[in-house]
């Protein structure tokens, strides 16, 4: 039986052609050579001379922002009206030292007394009773409706509308009366005054915490026939913690820088230790400095025990955890002397 050429024509006529082209010698020649096809593969010579994109932007950029901060840092370094040694004469006396404890003891005491109401008026805006609800909304938009320093001052101020107050039963007789004057003085009225606006901010802080938990993970433990405290304490609060921690953090610090307000009360904290001393000597700046460093020097402190505790909660919800500034730090230099060195063994091979 005979095939038809016509079905194998252009087959055959494809294939004789390229029996029959003449070869052409760049293609004998290997990749990588001068003499090399364009069309051929770039061989490893090539490679290893391929180098990232440049962006003389980002240079240019740094640059210019380096220029700035020096600018900055030697008009502040070499500005003799700073008068630095009077900073390091005062920086740790009795008198900072004392206000800076102070401030710190105020700080703490505020954050914890805050969480603790904010948690429990977090837990009554979520109750299904109406009554919690309202009146824990009400606290909420009554104490963030009204500026820090006016409650400090009515705080102050209240022995002018309650004179004295008792312990007793409601709306009958007392069985204990004492002076406000005598209880509330200027600390107690300080720590009263800004717990209670703290616990407002707490408060949805918490509440915000709780509501960015799946709904399946309730409904999970629910399931498993765990009680509602126990759901809350186990299964919640640790997975809300990753969303109230960034902000608890904030407000730390917020409540840090804050608690100088306390000095229109005569509260011996450190701005205020620090004007009893540049009212007696008129060295403003320089004292002014020295409450600035030190509240720097804290704040310093605090963030980066916030950046822990945030890594420590964020366990379980990344692949993998943020590195420390200290790996940061040598993943750098190990990139750093890693392209030192590929790039002197490259300007090494002959051309």
């Amino acid at each position: 039986m005979s095939v038809s050429p016509s079905l194998d024509g252009p087959r055959a006529s494809a294939a004789a052609s390229r029996k029959t082209r003449p070869t052409d010698p760049a293609d004998t020649v290997p990749p990588g050579t001068p003499g090399a096809s364009p069309l051929s593969p770039p061989g490893p010579d090539e490679i290893s001379r391929i180098v990232p994109r440049r962006h003389p932007g980002r240079w240019l950029s740094a640059a210019v922002a380096l220029l700035g901060l020096a600018m900055v840092v030697n008009s502040v370094v070499r500005n003799e009206r700073f008068q630095w040694s009077v900073v390091s004469q005062y920086f740790t006396t009795p008198a900072v030292l004392d206000g800076l404890l102070l401030t710190l003891w105020l700080t703490a005491a505020v954050m914890v007394l805050g969480f603790l109401i904010g948690t429990v008026l977090a837990v009554m805006r979520l109750s299904v009773n109406p009554v919690l609800r309202t009146i824990s909304w009400g606290y909420v938009w009554i104490f963030r409706s009204t500026p820090m320093l006016v409650q400090l001052l009515f705080w102050f101020n209240i022995g002018a509308l309650y004179p004295t107050l008792g312990i007793g039963i409601p709306f009958g007789p007392e069985f204990l009366t004492f002076k406000t004057v005598n209880l509330f003085g200027a600390g107690l009225t300080a720590l009263i005054g800004l717990t209670l606006h703290e616990a407002a901010y707490a408060a949805e802080v918490v509440r915000g915490g709780i509501l960015s938990v799946d709904a399946g993970q309730t409904e999970a433990a629910a399931a498993l026939g765990l009680s509602r405290r126990r759901v809350l304490r186990r299964v919640v609060v640790p997975q809300a913690m990753r969303s109230i921690v960034p902000t608890a953090g904030n407000m730390l610090i917020g409540t840090l820088k804050g608690t100088s307000i306390v000095s229109v009360l005569a509260v011996q904290d450190l701005l205020f230790s620090v004007q009893l001393i540049y009212n007696r000597t008129y060295q403003i700046i320089p004292l002014l400095m020295v409450a600035t460093i030190w509240y720097i020097a804290v704040t310093t402190v605090l963030s980066a025990g916030q950046f822990y505790v945030e890594r420590h909660y964020a366990r379980g919800a990344a692949r993998e955890l943020p590195p420390t500034p200290l790996q940061r730090l040598r993943l750098q230099t190990a990139a750093l002397g890693a392209r030192l060195r590929t790039a002197s063994a490259s300007d090494a091979k002959p051309l």
